[in-house]
């Protein structure tokens, strides 16, 4: 499996700055994809926070990605699943207290998904099995 490499406005482990947080605009950030194979047809984006209190929190997710390498700032990207807050929308990194992780992960499909606008992190995992040609993350730290 190929490997992707993520760029945003923070570096891999490092601080994400407010203004994508629930402190600022609460705004996804820019996202850049590299090395996306010829043959992959879509992205898909998941973000979680598995240092939230109560298990992890699926910040966002999106499927169906057009395959540009670009994800631009405050953007509809894609088809945009239910997160953990039980809404199709990106939610920024709100930690209750204590610094988290929110982990961007990128996959890159040899097919589409045709699935529930409903659907959740599980979901798309599910229907994402045998279909990934690439992979590749990106960590961001926050603390309130």
């Amino acid at each position: 499996m190929k490997d992707l490499t993520i760029k945003s406005v923070f570096k891999h482990n490092g601080l994400i700055p407010a203004k994508y947080t629930c402190d600022g605009d609460n705004v996804n950030p820019p996202l850049n994809i590299e090395g996306i194979p010829e043959n992959a047809k879509n992205l898909v984006l998941i973000m979680d926070d598995p240092d939230a209190p109560m298990g992890t929190f699926v910040h966002w997710v999106v499927w169906n990605i057009p395959i540009s390498g670009k994800l631009e700032e405050d953007s509809i990207p894609g088809i945009e699943g239910m997160n953990s807050a039980r809404r199709n929308s990106y939610m920024g990194p709100c930690p209750p207290s204590g610094t988290h992780r929110y982990f961007f992960k990128f996959y890159a499909l040899d097919t589409e998904l045709d699935i529930s606008k409903n659907s959740t992190k599980q979901d798309v995992e599910n229907a994402m099995k045998g279909r990934i040609i690439a992979k590749g993350e990106i960590i961001g730290l926050y603390k309130r």
